[in-house]
This record gives C-alpha cells, sequence and structure tokens, in this order.
C-alpha cells in the first residue's frame, strides 16, 4: 500500500477533517519512511497576523510496516491559519507540502494547508437546512394586475412581457435598465403555491427598495418600497402568506452605495430633500466621499450614478444597523434575513454591526454574503477577510460549487469537482456549510441553460446575444446537462438555490438577457415536473440535512458520493457520458429506495446516458 507523508483530509493523518471551532484541539501525524533517515520534525505554523511562523516539534509516535508517525496536539485561537512540515535527516533537511489536493509531498519548497478556526458561538439558522431557495427578479416574475401608484413618469413600461429585455437605448424614455415589466410583490403572493410545489422554503428577493433602474442596485430610498412593487402593506402580506407555507422571505441589502437620484444624494434634484450632491450642509453629505465638490466623489466602480458610502461613518453606520436603522426596521416587518450585495466591499466593522443588528432580531434570522471565491481566505482591499469565523456572515453565495458543476458538465475531470467541493468543507465552518447558497446561475451570469449549451458566449457581442438562442440540438443536450446540474446542486452540501425561470427552461446570456420575464404558460413542462420531483425528493430525505459529504468515485465522466446524518443516508450518482455506465453499490444501497432517477439491476446501479440517481436508505 502507498502511503503519503500526509493528507489532511484522512483521519490517519489528523482527527477532525475542516474548520475548528475555538477550544477543539488540532492533532496532526505526519508519516514518513524509515529510509529517511529522519532526526527530528517539526510543524510549521504561521497565522496571517504573525511576523515570524512557529515550529512545533512533532514526537515520534508508533510504527505503521516501514514508516513512522510524527505527532503534534495543540489548541488555537480564532484566526486563519496555514500549516506544512520540516524535518530534519541524514541527506539533509526536507519540506513536507501541500499538492493540487489534499496530499502531501515532499519537497524543498512549497504550499501550506489551510486551518479555519472560528468563535466557539458560531451559530446559523436551522429553518434552512435541508431546505430550497428560490431567487425572484422581482420586476420580472408575475404581474398581478393590481394598479400601480405614484409610478415616476421617467420610467419606461413594456407592454409586452414576452419581450427581451433592453441592452441600449433605443428612445429617449426606454434605456438600459429603464424598461419596466410590472412584476410585483402581489404577483409573487399569487404564486406561492407554484412555489411551494417546487419545495421552495425561501425567497430570495433581489432589491425591493425605491430605486430608478429595474434592478433596484441604485437605492433611492431604503426605507420605502418600490411604487412598481407595492407597498409595506404588500410586503407583510406576502410575508404572513408565504409564513403558512412554511417559506421565509429575505431581502437584498446594497449598502455599499447608493444612486445619485437618490434622497441621500439627490443629484437630480428629484426629491424634496437636501442630499449630499446639492449642499455639504446635508444631513447625509458625511455618507460620500467628495475629491471635488460637487462633482467628483468616490462611486462603485467608477460608475458615477452609484456614489459610494462611506459605512464606517457613524451617521450612515447607524441609519443602517442601528436600533431603529434600516436592518431592524424590515427585520421587525418579519422578513427572516439579508442578503448582502458585494459582502466583500463592506469593510469588517460595518459587517461586524451589520451582523449584531440581525442577531438582534433573533438568533434565528439570516445574514447572506456576496462573495465569489473561498470566503475563509478571501483577501480585498489588502488584507484578509473574516467573513465566516462566526462574527460576521452566517454563509456566502457558492460561486466555487456553481463553477465546478458547470466545469464538469462542460468537459471538466469528476475529480476536479469532488476537489471542489471538498476543498470548501475543509475550510468552511460546518454551520456556515449548512445554509451555504448553493446556485447555479443568478442575476449576475448567464442563464444555465445557456452556459451549458451554447458553444461560446458570443464574444461579448451584446446585439448577437440579445437575439441568439441554442438552436434544437443545443437545448436537447442542455436540458439533460441541466438535469446533471440540478442533481448535484441539490444533494451537495448547502442549500440549493434555483433562479427564478431556470426551472422553466429559460435562456438568456448576461445581464440584462438572463433578466427577462418568467414564461408562464410557455414553460418546458417535462423540465418543470423534473424539478418538482427532485425538489420532493431532497425535502423527503433526511440526509440532506447537515449530512456529512463522502467521496465514493469519480472519473472523467462519472461523480459518486454519499450524503449521511446518522439518521439517514443518501447515494447519489451523476453520469455525464452518453455511454451507459454500471455503478458497484456499497452493500447499505443493494435495496434502497430510488428518490428519482435511474434504478438498481441486478443488485448494481445501472445509469443511461446522461443518467442519474439518487438513492436512500
Amino acid at each position: 500500500m502507498q502511503y503519503y507523508p500526509f493528507d489532511s483530509r484522512n483521519k490517519l493523518y489528523r482527527e477532525k477533517f475542516g474548520a475548528l471551532a475555538e477550544g477543539e484541539a488540532l492533532r496532526l501525524r505526519l508519516l514518513l519512511h524509515n529510509d529517511a533517515r529522519v532526526h527530528e520534525a517539526f510543524l510549521i505554523l504561521r497565522k496571517d497576523e504573525w511576523d515570524n511562523p512557529w515550529h512545533i516539534k512533532l514526537e515520534p509516535m508508533e510504527w505503521l510496516e516501514d514508516y513512522r508517525f510524527y505527532d503534534t496536539e495543540i489548541n488555537l485561537e480564532e484566526g486563519l491559519y496555514w500549516y506544512s512540515f520540516r524535518y530534519t535527516s541524514d541527506y539533509g533537511e526536507f519540506y513536507v507540502t501541500k499538492t493540487e489536493t489534499s496530499l502531501g509531498i515532499v519537497s524543498r519548497e512549497g504550499a501550506s494547508w489551510q486551518q479555519t478556526v472560528y468563535n466557539k458561538d458560531f451559530k446559523t439558522p436551522d429553518w434552512l437546512d435541508g431546505g430550497i431557495i428560490y431567487q425572484i427578479f422581482p420586476d420580472r416574475f408575475y404581474n398581478s394586475g393590481k394598479e400601480k401608484h405614484n409610478v415616476p413618469e421617467d420610467r419606461y413600461l413594456v407592454e409586452d412581457w414576452a419581450k427581451q429585455p433592453e441592452f441600449r437605448q433605443p428612445n429617449d424614455k426606454c434605456r438600459l435598465g429603464n424598461d419596466y415589466y410590472g412584476g410585483d410583490l402581489k404577483g409573487i403572493e399569487q404564486k406561492l403555491d407554484y412555489l411551494e410545489e417546487l419545495g421552495v422554503s425561501c425567497i430570495y428577493l433581489n432589491p425591493i427598495f425605491e430605486a430608478h433602474s429595474n434592478h433596484r442596485y441604485n437605492t433611492a430610498d431604503y426605507m420605502k418600497i418600490d411604487s412598481l412593487l407595492g407597498d409595506e402593506k404588500d410586503l407583510e402580506s406576502l410575508i404572513k402568506k408565504a409564513k403558512k407555507k412554511g417559506i421565509s422571505i429575505v431581502l437584498d441589502g446594497v449598502f455599499s452605495h447608493t444612486g445619485d437620484d437618490s434622497i441621500y444624494f439627490n443629484a437630480k434634484g428629484r426629491y424634496d430633500s437636501l442630499g449630499a450632491a446639492q449642499s455639504q450642509d446635508s444631513p447625509y453629505f458625511k455618507w460620500f466621499s467628495f475629491s471635488e465638490y460637487p462633482y467628483r466623489y468616490a462611486a462603485w466602480w467608477g460608475i458615477k450614478t452609484l456614489p459610494e458610502t462611506n459605512e464606517n461613518s457613524p451617521e450612515f453606520t447607524e441609519f443602517i444597523t442601528g436600533e431603529n436603522g434600516v436592518i431592524r426596521y424590515w427585520l421587525k416587518k418579519g422578513i427572516m434575513g439579508w442578503r448582502l450585495d458585494v459582502a466583500d466591499e463592506l469593510p469588517d466593522e460595518f459587517l461586524d454591526n451589520i451582523r449584531k443588528a440581525v442577531k438582534a432580531e433573533g438568533q434565528g434570522k439570516y445574514l447572506l454574503g456576496e462573495v465569489w471565491e473561498d470566503a475563509t481566505n478571501k483577501i480585498s482591499y489588502g488584507y484578509r477577510r473574516r467573513f465566516l469565523r462566526g462574527k460576521q456572515l452566517d454563509s456566502v453565495m457558492n460561486y466555487p460549487f456553481a463553477n465546478a458543476i458547470v466545469d464538469f458538465l462542460k468537459g471538466a475531470d469528476g475529480s476536479r469537482i469532488m476537489n471542489t467541493v471538498l476543498d470548501i468543507l475543509e475550510n468552511y465552518p460546518p454551520e456556515a456549510v449548512k445554509t451555504l447558497m448553493n446556485h447555479i446561475g443568478t442575476h449576475d451570469t448567464a442563464r444555465i441553460l445557456t452556459r451549458l449549451g451554447a458553444d461560446n458566449m458570443l464574444d461579448g457581442n451584446r446585439e448577437a446575444q440579445s437575439h441568439s438562442l441554442l438552436n434544437e440540438w443545443q437545448y436537447e443536450r442542455a436540458v439533460k446537462l441541466l438535469k446533471l446540474a440540478s442533481v448535484l446542486q441539490f444533494t451537495l452540501p448547502g442549500v440549493p438555490s434555483i433562479y427564478y425561470g431556470d426551472e422553466a427552461g429559460m435562456q438568456g446570456f448576461g445581464d440584462p438577457f438572463c433578466r427577462a420575464g418568467y414564461p408562464w404558460g410557455n414553460e418546458n413542462k417535462e423540465l418543470l415536473e423534473f424539478y418538482k420531483a427532485l425538489g420532493k425528493a431532497r425535502r423527503n430525505c433526511k440526509a440532506f440535512v447537515s449530512g456529512s459529504f463522502v467521496p465514493v468515485y469519480s472519473d472523467n465522466n462519472l461523480v459518486c458520493f454519499i450524503r449521511d446524518n446518522e439518521k439517514a443516508k443518501a447515494f447519489i450518482a451523476v453520469n455525464r457520458s452518453e455511454e451507459t455506465r454500471v455503478i458497484e453499490l456499497p452493500n447499505e444501497f443493494l435495496n434502497a429506495k430510488i428518490l428519482i432517477g435511474d434504478g438498481i439491476e441486478n443488485g448494481k446501479l445501472k445509469l443511461s446516458p446522461f443518467g442519474f440517481s439518487v438513492l436512500a436508505v
């Protein structure tokens, strides 16, 4: 048998996998061959804040065949650590460093393993564990037909629900971001039965506050529902009726910037308030940073219509996170949490205050952040962030999983997706894992069908993208791949998130083409029924409630794994190839119940081309 010097995912080398809470012992064991003629072995440990690493001597322990273990046990305070090993021998000094996976190799130099240590009191909401999120772009989901009042006259109202969203300015009034389709809160309420059929337990709404673009990420008034969507009574009604169906509401918080056309900045003079762009005596002046008043100011990614806020200014912090601030005001209305736009662009102190505000309204309230990379080792603005150590976010949008799923279905080896999943599970605290938002597409990305079916993304040619659809062959293949993608999405650790309309077969390249109106009456019925069945399978299997992830097998076209939470177990297999695959099942699954997909023949799992199976015991 071949042994490696170290493997961070193997109990032979470390007793507990992954992130640790403060107070939990970290015990590591290095395995070196007798022929190495080892004198001494050391653990090299460093923390981001340390000037120099620690060199901790490892104690020689028992033998394993021709190998010997070298052992240490330490306790660490909250923080992010990196470790590798060093040993001296008859042949000189060597290091044991990390490969692209969890394995260690003997080298002269190399990478380190990551060790996350989080606050021992870190706790995230249980109500979302095992559930399903449904993301809605409010203007495009459903128009209730309710009369709209106090709608600004400069908005372009689209009469054709099926019309492709505009990416240019065809006339003075209709321009990018200014074409409104009329979806509203009452419309969402009227479709709650539909969402219940999908098994949805949480609705995540893109911004609903007054703003003067259809995406509403340029907030004009944090304390007012946009008039096209309804009013506070409509939100309260939606919350109440959704709750009766076991569905909670999460709102989008956009706090890194406002709109220039807002109560706070008021560059266009739309409001009666004294905006920061109008006077330095404005109560909002300290919210913003001017280099040459009033024309030059810090703007989000240099976009002048999105003036950046000084999040740590006492005035802005109090307005957002204070006892009577924005966060707590809407939580008191009955929402169950917030998703923070560009969370990695918000200062640590501000995020600390947001968490305090959210949890002041109940520990069961949810705080999700937009972070596109590994959120435990992300560096932004020149320093390491601490999003998931227990004092800021509950969890994040899981872009690493989303990208790994798409890459696998477009040709990457199955071992890559397995390694990505294990990397995240190794680095993230379990409390963050159980509430991960596992999407495969959002308002910021091309539709998943388009990503899976298009041979290329048309090189950013907006004109071509605006009218391009998959051909019949591309579409049929993309639907097959989407089923595989959603099976992975619904069964990996975390909470699957459906971007409205993906379940109906919607297509579209990036913003704004991924934000068309839901195709009521023109859904892909077969795909929709598949999603309903998949949702039912997930909700009926307890293995997906904080169940551990156990890799079974992967190759170029196949991924198999087990979810296990001791109350139930599930075996998941996905076949990306056009060939039938026959899989030897673990004995405990030989008589398993088929939740969805292909079945068992003669004691083996037989996967059809582009086949999948979810088995449960």
